[in-house]
């Protein structure tokens, strides 16, 4: 009975709301990854204070936690699509929420590092499933708005991190940081259990593509272990090149590998517009960079939390109230093209406005709303363009390119943080961090226009 996926009582299958009330379910599990990611970048400066580390060393909380969810997602999905996707999310709260009080209970950082690793397994069979849900929970005309509602509970969490995160280290410790999921993650188990749906569209696992995992997790790590080389790991400078190379080599191995496949770890038959996955990946990296640069110019804690907040804020806003206010006659290209254009905006007067608390705390909410009306948008592309049968496969890709754009927003800050400070001008690293968010959005405003759109609400 544990491998099977547990029925909904009869009374909540017929209820009309059965859809959404499935829809609020997957929205703790939006809740508390979001809430976790933008939390622990608040308690960076007070790891670094107690384990006597550099940044470059500490940031490996989160990139650990990063990297590892990134090369499980893509396969978490895959399996999800197969064995069922409630029985993957349900084992996936499961296990985030055990290794989140392991956290917790870590007694220095390798082993934080390492509790991390398993709490982002728990998130990848989460996050594969959690697109798939909402996708095949609601009607196809109502998949755009079930996504922004799961934005919404995305934004919450990334809102009250900052804030929650800053009291958190400021007074009961970094430990707390973690523990606030355990509470959480047990009453997504029960509601969970009794209101998503068991999967009806499955589709054969075959063998499982072991070469491919090992490809993408290979690619990767060495990217993220590069980049970090060169922002203040103790590693040589040759070291982190050779790293970015293998990365190269590893993305075109497992590209070969899945075309070869008799069961490949990622369809390329299915696969979601490129366009639409690139701009997944720009918008995360624009969204987390944020979060990992103020706490180091304003503090960890006290005012960093306050201004910080104004961006998950703007994002709240924007995915809630967006397909109200929008004209209803826009697609997703045309919001994604209007969200990206205001996030770009936004990331442009940062990038050279002084950084005063009030100020910066504007703008970070414009960007908030830009990226809060991208996103869903990017995301109803995405899924309109696949079936509904790799509903989960899908989902995984998404949340593996949000996976690796947050990782890179979190890595780009600190290398741009780190090349200042060895240059002898430490004054223009969050300067040269925020010209390479405004780059990477004005990216996604191009995918908006390079998108297709799909077989779903556009």
């Amino acid at each position: 009975m544990l491998l099977v996926e547990p029925a909904r009582p009869r009374v909540v299958r017929e209820h009309p709301m059965a859809g959404w009330l499935a829809v609020a379910t997957v929205c703790f599990g939006a809740f508390m990854g979001q809430l976790d990611a933008s939390i622990v970048t608040l308690t960076f400066p007070a790891l670094q204070a107690e384990f006597h580390a550099p940044l470059a060393a500490v940031e490996w909380v989160s990139l650990a936690y990063l990297l590892t969810l990134v090369g499980l997602v893509a396969a978490a999905g895959r399996i999800a699509d197969a064995k069922g996707r409630k029985l993957i999310y349900l084992y996936g709260f499961l296990v985030f929420t055990a290794a989140s009080a392991a956290c917790a209970l870590a007694p220095g950082l390798g082993w934080l590092i390492g509790f991390r690793m398993l709490q982002a397994a728990g998130a990848a069979m989460l996050q594969a499933n959690s697109v798939a849900l909402v996708v095949t929970s609601v009607p196809r005309d109502k998949m755009r708005a079930a996504l922004g509602v799961q934005a919404a509970a995305q934004a919450l969490g990334l809102a009250l991190g900052p804030a929650l995160g800053g009291v958190l280290v400021g007074t009961v410790g970094w430990q707390w940081v973690f523990w606030v999921n355990v509470p959480v993650g047990i009453v997504a188990l029960v509601a969970g259990r009794y209101l998503l749906p068991r999967t009806r569209q499955r589709t054969r696992l075959g063998s499982f593509d072991w070469p491919g995992l090992v490809a993408l997790a290979v690619a990767t790590t060495a990217l993220l272990l590069g980049v970090s080389a060169v922002s203040g790991l103790p590693l040589p400078l040759w070291a982190g090149l050779a790293l970015i190379a293998v990365s190269a080599l590893g993305f075109a191995a497992f590209v070969l590998r899945e075309r070869r496949a008799a069961d490949p770890l990622v369809d390329l038959k299915v696969l979601p517009p490129m366009a639409g996955l690139a701009g997944a990946l720009c918008a995360y990296l624009v969204l987390f960079g944020p979060l990992t640069l103020f706490p180091q110019v304003l503090g960890a804690h006290g005012s960093a939390g306050l201004v910080l907040t104004a961006l998950p804020a703007g994002f709240a806003v924007a995915a809630v109230f967006a397909e109200r206010l929008l004209p209803r006659r826009w697609g997703a290209r045309a919001r994604g093209l209007a969200g990206a254009i205001t996030g770009t905006i936004a990331a442009g007067v940062l990038a050279v406005a002084p950084s005063v608390p009030v100020w910066v705390a504007v703008w970070l909410f414009v960007l908030g709303l830009g990226l809060g009306v991208f996103i869903p948008a990017n995301n109803s592309a995405i899924m309109g363009a696949i079936p509904l049968r790799v509903a989960a496969t899908g989902g995984g890709l998404v949340n593996m390119a949000r996976g690796l754009g947050t990782a890179l927003g979190v890595a780009i800050v600190t290398l741009f943080l780190h090349v200042a400070d060895a240059t002898g001008a430490p004054g223009t690293g969050p300067r040269l961090a925020l010209a390479a968010l405004l780059v990477f959005g004005s990216a996604a405003a191009v995918t908006a226009v390079a998108s297709r759109p799909g077989k779903g609400p556009s």
